[in-house]
């Protein structure tokens, strides 16, 4: 079956990817799109995702596509939670390096250094994405104690501060100096692969 949207005589074949902002954290952290609502010809969709040393993109998973992440310009360290081996896969990625994140496998990259630009494309022309953030606020005190033992009064606290909305973080005015440090020092010395594997008790 032809794509009605061929046949039309201003059939749109090229669009500005950088036209429409999808987040923006700040000046150099920020996500633009191109997805089929802005070129109906399209057969996948992308983001462009631009960060700065330390920012993280969300953990998050989609629903709907599988994701393939080419970094452009910097180095990242990309990681997927494999739900059948039960396994976080850590990859160091740097310029002309890929990686895939399967549909719904749980999943987030950091910014390794300065003017980091990576490539997501979608194999749909429109994700669909469930943030790690909603998770955890949509997860009632109660919940997280009955399930995980967790007290109710610290865990209500903890994500009190969520704020839902922040695909790149940490939130403008998080300490996170320490936690950077911290990930930097392990970044520096991975391998393009880790693996760590988590059991029940």
């Amino acid at each position: 079956m032809i794509n009605p949207i061929l046949q039309s005589p201003n059939v749109p074949l090229a669009a500005d990817s950088n036209a429409v902002v999808n987040y923006r954290r700040d000046p150099q952290n920020y996500v633009t799109q191109l997805f089929g609502e802005q070129l109906p010809t399209i057969a996948n969709g992308f983001f462009n995702v631009y960060l700065s040393k330390g920012i993280i993109v969300q953990p998050h998973w989609h629903t709907n596509v599988t994701e393939m992440v080419i970094v452009i310009r910097g180095e990242i360290t990309a990681s997927v939670f494999n739900p059948f081996t039960r396994e976080r896969i850590t990859y160091r990625l740097k310029p002309g390096q890929v990686c895939v994140f399967p549909k719904g496998w749980f999943h987030w990259f950091v910014a390794e250094t300065d003017d980091v630009y990576v490539l997501t494309i979608f194999d749909q022309p429109t994700p669909d994405i469930v943030f790690g953030a909603d998770f955890l606020a949509a997860t009632p005190s109660e919940v997280a104690h009955r399930a995980y033992c967790l007290d109710e009064e610290a865990y209500a606290k903890a994500v009190a501060s969520i704020k839902n909305d922040a695909i790149l973080g940490p939130p403008i005015g998080c300490d996170s100096a320490a936690s950077n440090q911290s990930a930097k020092g392990k970044a520096a010395t991975m391998p393009l692969s880790t693996k760590t594997t988590f059991r029940p008790e």
